[in-house]
C-alpha cells in the first residue's frame, strides 16, 4: 500500500480516514478467512448406556413423513391372549407412542390406532375371559359373568366381604369425552337382595368391588365406574372420540365419530388392513412412505390378525409388489392349519444348481 501523502511532514485528515478504512477492511478479510477455514467441532459422543438404550428402542423415526393413515374392514385384532377387538370398519391413523421411534408391528406398544370414524365391537365373553384371567390385577370381584338386560349391562360375580357373597351389578355404559367408558350403576344386589335391605355387617359398597389401588385403568366415583381401556387392556391400543356405546348381545358396540353402520354395505367389503404414509417397521424391514395392504386370504367373516404371531401368517401367505412400489400381502388366519405348509428357503446349494425347481409359494 502506498504511503499517505504528507505536507510539511504531517498527514492530512483525509489521508487518516483512508488509512483507517483500509485497516478495517484488512481485519475483516482475515476474520472471514479464519471463519471459512475452521471446521465445526465434532458432537460429543453419547454415553454407552444411552446409545444402547436407543438401539433397544428400535430405529429412529423418519421425520420427513410422520403420518400413517389407517383403513380397515372386518378385522379381528387380537389384544393379548384372550381379548379381541372386532373392527367392523375404521378410518384413522397409526400414531407413534414415541415420536422419535417408528411404529413397529413387532412392538404393539410402539403405536396407537387413533380412530376418526368407525364401528368396533367386543364380545362380552372376551371381556369376561380377560377379567377372570387375572390380567388386570388383583380385583376383588371374582368369577365374573355378563349378560344384556335390555339396553343395560348386568354383571355377576363374587366379592369377599367376611364371607364370599354373590353380587349382581346392573348399569348403563356411557362414552366419556376423555376416551374412557363410564359404567353408571343403577342397581346392586347381594344374595339377590337389594343393597338397602342388607344387614350392616354384610353391607357392600361400590368401592369394595373395584379398588383403584389394585386395578390399573379403573376408577370409582360415587355410583360410576370409569374404565380407561388404554390402561386396562393389552396393546395395540385403540383411542378416539366415542359417540355411542351400546349393549347388543352377545356384543358391546362402540361407535367412533358418529360413523354410519350399514351392515348391508359393510358385508360386501373384503377383509383388510391398509396403511398409507409415514414409516412402519415389520420384521427386518422398514417401509418409508408406507404403502401396505394386508388382505385376508380366507373366506371367513373376520380377518384374524395377531401381532404376536403375524410372522407365521406372512410365511404361510404370499405377497406382491404393486406398480407404485407398494406391498400387498395375502395372509391366512392364525389358526389356519391348512395354510401352514413347510417353507422351503433358497439355500446356497439351490443357487448352485439351476436344474432345481423354483420353491412353491405357500397359499398361492
Amino acid at each position: 500500500m502506498d504511503e499517505p501523502q504528507a505536507y510539511n511532514g504531517r498527514v492530512t485528515p483525509r489521508l487518516k480516514v483512508l488509512v483507517a478504512v483500509a485497516s478495517i477492511l484488512c481485519v475483516l478479510g482475515v476474520v472471514l478467512l479464519l471463519k471459512r477455514g475452521t471446521k465445526p467441532s465434532a458432537p460429543v459422543a453419547a454415553p454407552a448406556a444411552a446409545a444402547a438404550a436407543d438401539q433397544e428402542m428400535g430405529p429412529p423415526a423418519q421425520d420427513n413423513d410422520n403420518v400413517t393413515l389407517l383403513y380397515a374392514h372386518n378385522l379381528r385384532l387380537r389384544q393379548g391372549q384372550v381379548f379381541r377387538a372386532y373392527i367392523r370398519w375404521i378410518r384413522g391413523k397409526m400414531v407413534r407412542s414415541n415420536p422419535k421411534r417408528n411404529a413397529s408391528f413387532d412392538d404393539p406398544e410402539s403405536f396407537v390406532l387413533e380412530i376418526d370414524k368407525g364401528v368396533v365391537r367386543v364380545k362380552m365373553q372376551d371381556i369376561v375371559d380377560f377379567l377372570n384371567s387375572g390380567a388386570e390385577g388383583d380385583a376383588p370381584l371374582k368369577k365374573i359373568s355378563m349378560e344384556a338386560d335390555g339396553d343395560l349391562l348386568k354383571v355377576h360375580g363374587t366379592v369377599h366381604k367376611l364371607i364370599p357373597l354373590p353380587v349382581e351389578i346392573t348399569g348403563q355404559l356411557i362414552p366419556e369425552t376423555d376416551g374412557r367408558v363410564r359404567f353408571h350403576v343403577v342397581k346392586i344386589n347381594v344374595l339377590k337382595i337389594p343393597m338397602k335391605k342388607l344387614l350392616g355387617g354384610l353391607h357392600v359398597e361400590l368401592s369394595d368391588l373395584v379398588k383403584k389401588t389394585h386395578v390399573v385403568g379403573v376408577q370409582v366415583v360415587d355410583n360410576d365406574i370409569y374404565f380407561d381401556t388404554q390402561r386396562l387392556l393389552p396393546p395395540p391400543h385403540l383411542r378416539g372420540e366415542m359417540t355411542s356405546v351400546k349393549v347388543m348381545s352377545p356384543d358391546i358396540e362402540v361407535i367412533f365419530g358418529n360413523a354410519p353402520n350399514d351392515e348391508s354395505q359393510l358385508s360386501q367389503w373384503h377383509n383388510f388392513l391398509r396403511l398409507r404414509g409415514g414409516t412402519v417397521d415389520f420384521g427386518k424391514l422398514t417401509m418409508r412412505h408406507t404403502d401396505l395392504t394386508m388382505i385376508d386370504a380366507s373366506k371367513d367373516e373376520w380377518f384374524d390378525l395377531d401381532l404376536v404371531n403375524y410372522q407365521s401368517q406372512l410365511v404361510n401367505g404370499y405377497s406382491r409388489i404393486t406398480p407404485q412400489a407398494g406391498l400387498e400381502i395375502f395372509m391366512p388366519d392364525v389358526d389356519d392349519k391348512a395354510a401352514a405348509k413347510e417353507m422351503k428357503t433358497v439355500t446356497l446349494e439351490w443357487l448352485k444348481n439351476r436344474n432345481t425347481s423354483v420353491p412353491e409359494v405357500p397359499g398361492k
